[in-house]
């Protein structure tokens, strides 16, 4: 008999909420493991989804550490904390115990288990496999909000979002692999979160971190229009650098199609503003001290660096988000023409 898998989100914020919530909403196994008020109210009260056409909340398991939680064989892991706490948050999971089904202990979770990478950038797969066997990238087309202990806004309708997931690295067993893959389509599609198998996975995440370039300043601005112009030059920079770096990237056009399957729309959330930032946006609206935009902007100007380039605008702009976030500062505590000047395109 096939055994059903559990997902298991490590660091369950705004991605993993919503995503676990959605598929324990269809009667999935789910663990989310998250951390202070938003893992004491999804532990009382459950997580809230807020679509544009629902508001649910549904009863999920939380665990806040290791010694909450049983792993066993039939569980994925699924890793969606911010990337500058991944390292800390495999580091706590990797030697836990794995049991098989009569109990016994196999091994240790990170030797055992197969991780999914679905965090922003291209960092963390590298983080997961100088830890991990098994290691699987995922490119996550998904907006969520997490502003609120307990409650998580989605803006996809009717469908949800779109995953391409593929391995990262050598993979001894393609076969065990493409199973997998298949059985977490089987329980993520119905939940309108749409899984696409791909052996191009990185070339859709370069795609996505082209895109995530402009996070850096939806969290500076907070309202970016007008702002068109350093959108632009963040994005051509950072096309400029990888082309020159000869990394794979999806087209634009191939992209697009991708992620706009039929039923797919971002749309308002009742009672919530028609504009929400992203995940960098949240960083500095929660107040959190940290922002991922080092593995975003960063990412481009570290390439830049390694093939004796460069990416000013890029470099500049992570330095300015670092700064807002240690310093505590919301979004718009700069203005479009002072970020001009600090960015040399005044």
């Amino acid at each position: 008999m096939t055994r059903s898998l559990r997902y298991v989100f490590l660091g369950a914020g705004a991605v993993g909420s919503a995503l676990g919530g959605l598929l324990a909403q269809l009667g999935r196994e789910v663990l989310l493991v998250a951390r202070g008020e938003h893992a004491r109210v999804m532990g009382e009260r459950g997580v809230t989804l807020r679509c544009p056409d629902l508001t649910e909340t549904v009863a999920v398991p939380v665990a806040t550490s290791p010694d909450q939680a049983r792993l066993t064989v039939d569980d994925v892991l699924v890793l969606t904390a911010k990337t500058p706490q991944a390292a800390d948050v495999l580091d706590a999971w990797g030697d836990v115990s794995v049991h098989a089904h009569d109990g016994s202990v196999v091994g240790r979770a990170l030797d055992v288990l197969p991780v999914l990478v679905a965090l922003n950038g291209v960092a963390g797969e590298e983080i997961a496999l100088r830890r991990a066997e098994r290691v699987f990238a995922v490119c996550v087309w998904f907006p969520t909000v997490l502003l609120e202990p307990g409650e998580v806004i989605v803006r996809g309708a009717t469908l949800r979002g779109v995953f391409h997931l593929g391995r990262y690295g050598h993979s001894p067993d393609p076969a065990a692999d493409d199973a997998l893959l298949t059985s977490i389509a089987a329980d993520w599609d119905p939940a309108g979160c749409l899984v696409r198998p791909t052996g191009a996975v990185m070339g859709w995440k370069y795609r996505k971190l082209v895109a995530n370039v402009g996070n850096a300043l939806e969290a500076l601005l907070g309202d970016t229009t007008g702002a068109e112009d350093i959108t632009t030059a963040l994005r051509d920079e950072a096309e400029r650098v990888l082309e020159a770096a000869a990394i794979p990237v999806v087209g634009k056009e191939e992209a697009r199609v991708g992620w706009s399957p039929e039923g797919l729309e971002f749309l308002p959330v009742p009672g919530e503003p028609e504009q929400l930032g992203g995940s960098s946006w949240q960083s500095l609206m929660r107040g959190t001290a940290s922002i991922e935009t080092d593995y975003l902007n960063g990412e481009i100007a570290v390439i830049a660096r390694r093939i004796g380039t460069a990416a000013p605008v890029n470099t500049r702009i992570a330095a300015l988000a670092r700064e807002a976030a240690r310093d505590g500062r919301r979004p718009g505590s700069i203005t479009a023409d002072e970020l001009r000047r600090e960015l040399g395109l005044a």
